[in-house]
């Protein structure tokens, strides 16, 4: 495999060497280089691990099975450890130095908000595994994401909620990029969704304690559930504190949460916290009939059997992302990138692991609520509602 893995704090000099063993000799123009900065490491590794393995193992795949257009692919990942600030010069190199054909990155919206203008002005196609809405929303010409938005994710919730009698709702948002995207979304689609805003509390980046937060929501006059909007390790200190409040209300969160770490790491107070997420994550329990069922499943089995570890849905994103790219790259018959990200806005019926993709010029995403199932933790694992 062409791969190309690189820490921040790389010399000069150690860089070009790894460039050079991972192009295994081959002149510019013999691969199709693809770019990425993930949070490999860091507080948001449960990201950006999978997604790089995931890159890894299907990049090894399809150049097994022969390349696309005849070349391989070759792979080059910096890690960001989840920081807009180390993603900015990264993106800049693999455009300027790396000269990637494209990009398929940002494993937090943070970073990837901060590279927007970047791959823009150099017109490169990049397609993001950031959670955010407003990354594609407005429309930008050259950003795509794979990720189900915020704004998805709150309209499920809502659905859910109101299907239980549920209209008076507490609020508990994180401080990085998904989460206030996440709490806007509450915020502005919560009185159209027949849904009252009955607190609305916040915390720092960084914290290991939410009771304040959840007391107060909790002793809100006339609250029937809490939904929190974050992710990462605060998604488990949030359920772990609610549970060790005691509070009886139903607990919401979001597929920012759609991970086993968020079950295990929560010491228990995880369990009947519900939250949209991909099908991926509840496989094994969708019908044989359903349309994502193949490919969900054929991911699983190459994931958990290459990885050691389990599915989250965060892989997917790469996944889903990846192969987006090479269909594009096959339709365009080039690598050349107008071409490339017209065919990306091209994709219709993709059947992915996070959904069935069709895109257009006026939604980079293209998948709808639908593409949403809601899960509940029961038992120390996941059960798909509807």
């Amino acid at each position: 495999m062409k791969t190309l893995f690189k820490r921040a704090g790389l010399t000069a000099l150690s860089a070009v060497t790894a460039v050079g063993l991972a192009a295994g000799g081959a002149q510019a123009g013999e691969t199709i280089k693809i770019g990425s900065f993930l949070a490999v490491t860091g507080g948001a590794s449960f990201l950006g691990d999978p997604e790089k393995k995931t890159l890894e193992m299907y990049v090894d795949k399809i150049n097994a099975d022969g390349g696309v257009l005849g070349k391989k692919l070759e792979l080059i990942v910096y890690d960001s450890g989840g920081s807009p600030k180390k993603a900015v010069p990264f993106a800049k190199r693999l455009i300027s130095d790396d000269k990637v054909d494209i990009i398929l990155a940002g494993s937090t919206s943070g970073a990837t908000m901060a590279v927007i203008p970047i791959v823009q002005k150099a017109g490169i196609p990049f397609i993001s595994f950031g959670g955010a809405g407003v990354i594609v929303n407005p429309v930008k010409k050259w950003v795509f994401k794979t990720p189900h938005t915020d704004t998805l994710a709150v309209q499920k919730i809502f659905n859910d909620m109101k299907g239980r009698g549920i209209a008076k709702i507490g609020l508990l948002s994180g401080s990085g990029g998904f989460d206030k995207s996440c709490r806007k979304n509450v915020q502005k689609l919560a009185s159209g969704a027949g849904m009252t805003l009955l607190a609305d509390e916040t915390h720092g980046k960084g914290d290991t304690d939410m009771t304040a937060q959840i007391t107060k929501i909790k002793n809100a006059s006339g609250v029937q559930a809490m939904l929190y909007c974050g992710f990462g390790a605060a998604t488990s200190i949030v359920a772990k504190n609610f549970k060790q409040l005691g509070a009886s209300i139903p607990h919401y969160q979001t597929h920012g949460s759609a991970s086993k770490s968020f079950i295990k790491n929560a010491d228990g107070g995880a369990e009947g916290v519900r939250l949209p997420a991909a099908a991926l994550i509840v496989v094994d329990a969708l019908p044989d009939s359903h349309k994502q069922k193949k490919v969900a499943m054929a991911y699983k089995k190459m994931y958990e059997a290459k990885a050691g570890s389990e599915i989250s849905s965060f892989g997917g994103h790469a996944y889903d992302g990846l192969m987006i790219a090479v269909e594009a790259i096959k339709r365009a018959g080039s690598t050349d990138k107008e071409a490339v990200r017209a065919e990306i806005e091209k994709t219709s019926n993709y059947i992915g692991v996070d959904g069935i993709y069709t895109m257009s010029p006026a939604d980079h995403l293209g998948l709808d609520e639908a593409s949403f199932v809601m899960v509940e933790v029961k038992g120390g694992d996941w059960k798909m509602l509807k």
